[in-house]
């Protein structure tokens, strides 16, 4: 079946850079529609079990690139559906960086004192807040004290998590049966709705054309709920204003497949693809010197045997995230549970000179599971990753009925990101493995390459034409009313967790889409509160947004 409809807006996908722009445009009185590529799952929804066809595969999307892998959300509420609620602002240098250009590679206009009130309204509408000591897991306390015997520091995170209904289940990953991970499907998506968006999910969109009126129309394929790779209808939507926030890995290749419908794309699209500098350590606890040396017991005789017990993410290191350092030596590292899976696959033995797949030293390390601490790198990486022709349909070739897929991303890290990489390895084994607290080995790449959870820059914002797709606006450029607002329009790897930065980008970005908007003749005003109804937010962004069309 094929549909033909319109719409003011119509948002790509329902992350971060989708949720925000549509909860503020619907506030603002547009008709809003959102297409969304996976399911709608809810609460009850949320299964602890990793088969085939629960919520778990349900909501990822795993594609396998030539030398990277990309692990993101594919639900609605997107990336924040299976993110563990990390909300770190981007250190103040990461904005000056230089990278790979040899230049800076923000837009003039941001920094981090201009991105603070946006940060701010972010703060206020999730919410975030930061961990207090008693809120870290045991395997965050354990890091906080490793780091503190090797004389490091150690940093409890800002989180959106409700400590009050946390059930330190951990498992996060697959969405939170407890509401207790603030996610989008409390906060703007609901209130999106309130105001009239529409949202629709298993609609994967195909490309885009031009409309007449100089609008856009988008085309979509209707995915089954069951097996992603079978289409059960199509359609196209006709909109004034389109905000692609599909993600980093789809966003790039939606706007390669439309070349030869929409005209040329700036030649950033599908280049400069950053994975975050992402890279995972697992250590091996000995659970004598656990307690000897650190004194740590919790209780029956147990040092520690608690890596599968509390949150994601809590305690960090950011000693290196000092900008006076050189660039492509900063970077965080923070304790991580990934849950059994990938991460038992991809975890090596220590001191092993091969991938160990299996034998006896595998499953002795296996057995000791819960001893483990997972320790994630986020260094600076030199946007190595390019995107190939798109595939005929979605973001990848699907080779299972969900999750696994097959994509055109390649990259090979340059000698600065594997330097860098190799510099976080020694400082984790450093302070893990002295007085044998641990034993540590990073995960292998001989597999699925270098692997991320938060890919980046595919389709950058920046004030040179040459090397970023987006001006500072978030407008594509050449392609006036077309937006993008995911993660691919940050201009590099931040050096800790970018969900609250791609946040406080597309807060920035709504003023400017409204006033598109406006210019094309949809009705509709910038100033709704936080998606709870607070207002303290709009202050500080008050003398950033032009008086016209601001309510």
């Amino acid at each position: 079946m094929t549909s033909s409809e319109n719409t003011d807006v119509l948002v790509i996908g329902s992350g971060f850079g989708g949720a925000i722009t549509a909860y503020h445009l619907a506030a603002g009185g547009a008709r809003v529609t959102v297409l969304e590529r996976g399911p709608w799952l809810e609460s009850d929804d949320f299964e602890h079990d990793f088969l085939l066809g629960s919520s778990y595969t349900r909501i990822f999307d795993f594609v396998v690139g030539d030398g990277m892998s990309v692990l993101g959300g594919n639900c609605v509420g997107g990336g924040s559906v299976v993110y563990f609620a990390a909300m770190p602002r981007a250190p103040r240098f990461v904005f000056e960086r230089r990278g790979s250009i040899g230049r800076r590679m923000w837009p003039a206009a941001i920094s981090r004192d201009s991105l603070e009130p946006w940060y701010d309204r972010v703060a206020e509408s999730m919410p975030v807040t930061t961990q207090s000591w008693s809120d870290t897991s045991y395997a965050g306390g354990l890091w906080a004290a490793a780091c503190h015997h090797a004389g490091r520091t150690a940093n409890p995170l800002p989180v959106a998590i409700d400590n009050d209904t946390c059930t330190n289940c951990n498992w996060m990953m697959s969405g939170c049966r407890f509401d207790a991970k603030r996610s989008l499907l409390l906060n703007y998506l609901p209130a999106a709705v309130a105001y009239g968006a529409e949202i629709r999910p298993l609609h994967e969109v195909q490309q885009l054309s031009r409309t007449d009126d100089g609008g856009y129309r988008v085309h979509y394929n209707v995915v089954d709920d069951e097996d992603y790779r079978v289409h059960t209808g199509s359609g196209t939507i006709d909109a004034k204003i389109v905000v692609l926030a599909a993600g980093t890995g789809a966003t790039p290749v939606i706007l390669q497949r439309s070349e030869p419908t929409l005209g040329s794309m700036p030649p950033a699209v599908g280049r400069y693809f950053s994975g975050n500098g992402e890279r995972l350590n697992t250590a091996v606890l000995d659970e004598e010197r656990v307690r000897d040396v650190l004194g740590l017991q919790r209780g029956d005789g147990v040092a520690y045997e608690a890596n599968q017990i509390g949150k994601g993410p809590t305690v960090a290191n950011w000693d290196r995230l000092d900008g006076s350092l050189p660039e492509h030596s900063r970077y965080s590292l923070e304790q991580l549970y990934f849950p059994p899976g990938l991460g038992t696959i991809l975890a090596q033995v220590p001191g092993g000179d091969d991938p160990a797949w299996f034998g006896t030293a595998k499953k002795e390390l296996l057995k000791r599971w819960r001893s483990w601490l997972t320790i994630f790198q986020m260094v600076e990486d030199d946007n190595e990753g390019v995107f190939g022709p798109p595939p005929a349909t979605g973001n990848a070739d699907r080779i299972s009925q969900q999750m696994l897929g097959r994509g055109p991303l390649r990259y090979e890290p340059t000698e600065n990101t594997l330097r860098a990489w190799a510099q976080a390895d020694a400082e984790v084994a450093d302070i893990l493995e002295r007085d044998g607290l641990a034993e540590v080995a990073p995960w292998t790449n001989d597999v699925v390459g270098a692997y991320t959870v938060h890919p980046l820059s595919s389709c950058r914002i920046g004030d040179d034409p040459r090397t970023s797709a987006l001006d500072d606006r978030h407008e594509l450029r050449d392609h006036p009313g077309l937006f993008v607002t995911d993660g691919s329009a940050v201009p590099g790897a931040l050096t800790v967790n970018p969900a609250m930065t791609i946040a406080a980008l597309a807060e920035r970005a709504v003023p400017e889409i409204v006033r598109a908007a406006q210019e094309r003749g949809v009705d509709v005003r910038y100033g709704a509160p936080a998606p709870d109804g607070a207002t303290s937010g709009r202050r500080g962004v008050g003398r950033m947004v032009p008086s016209a069309g601001v309510e």
